[in-house]
């Protein structure tokens, strides 16, 4: 039922949305829940950020790719550095490399986030421990364009602690880190904290899940929400 309420409130957020990119956004349907999950369009993404609080902290770089079904389009890669107010503290910088005068390259969020949307319009959203996607990129959306972020998503952490549940396998919090998870599905290997890279990896996974679970007649985007 949540997911049909979903597309009912972005048909109400439409009509009342002033022009811009959130109701450019919002005018593509979200792809349905009952699709085919090979036959639906994904963006991949991952954020850095300064701290782990929305209302706090800020969004250091963006990274996203484009699924297209089971097939990952790496042409569609995008990373974003973005401009931030204030210092970067010093114990965030060591995790993302990302330091004062890196960021100062950046561009604003108000100009990095609606390419971002334009990727988004129309797709579900991958994100690997998505609350904090969703935390960060809603707070950004209603501060720049008056309203919160409506997304289809699926959360690739949430699949993988489902899975162990079902099984009955025991498991450590660090067991669902994503790279973790892309070792137990025998994934390429890539640095930790690059939006870009753990967008893409977090595509990988879903795909490895999706491809573990298949019966081979397909299943619907339902049973991964």
């Amino acid at each position: 039922m949540a997911c049909f309420a979903l597309e009912w409130r972005r048909r109400w957020r439409l009509r009342r949305a002033p022009p811009g990119p959130l109701r450019d956004y919002l005018s593509a349907p979200f792809p349905p829940p009952s699709r085919d999950y090979r036959k639906t369009e994904y963006v991949a993404v991952d954020l850095e950020t300064t701290g782990l609080d929305p209302r706090l902290d800020q969004i250091l770089s963006i990274g996203w790719v484009v699924v297209h079904g089971a097939r990952i389009d790496l042409s569609s890669a995008c990373h974003r550095l973005i401009r931030v107010e204030g210092d970067i503290p010093e114990d965030t910088a060591v995790i993302h490399q990302i330091t004062d005068d890196l960021a100062a390259t950046g561009l604003e969020l108000s100009l990095a986030l609606p390419e971002f949307l334009q990727a988004l319009r129309g797709r579900i959203m991958i994100a690997h421990h998505a609350s904090v996607e969703l935390g960060f990129l809603g707070a950004a959306c209603k501060r720049l364009f008056g309203a919160g972020l409506l997304v289809r998503t699926i959360d690739t952490q949430a699949i993988a602690r489902r899975i162990l549940e079902r099984r009955q396998t025991a498991f450590k919090a660090s067991d669902l880190r994503l790279h973790a998870l892309g070792e137990r599905y025998n994934l390429p290997r890539y640095g930790a904290h690059n939006a870009l890279s753990d967008a893409l990896a977090a595509a990988e996974l879903f795909l490895a899940q999706a491809a573990h679970r298949d019966n081979g007649r397909g299943m619907r985007v339902a049973e991964f929400l």
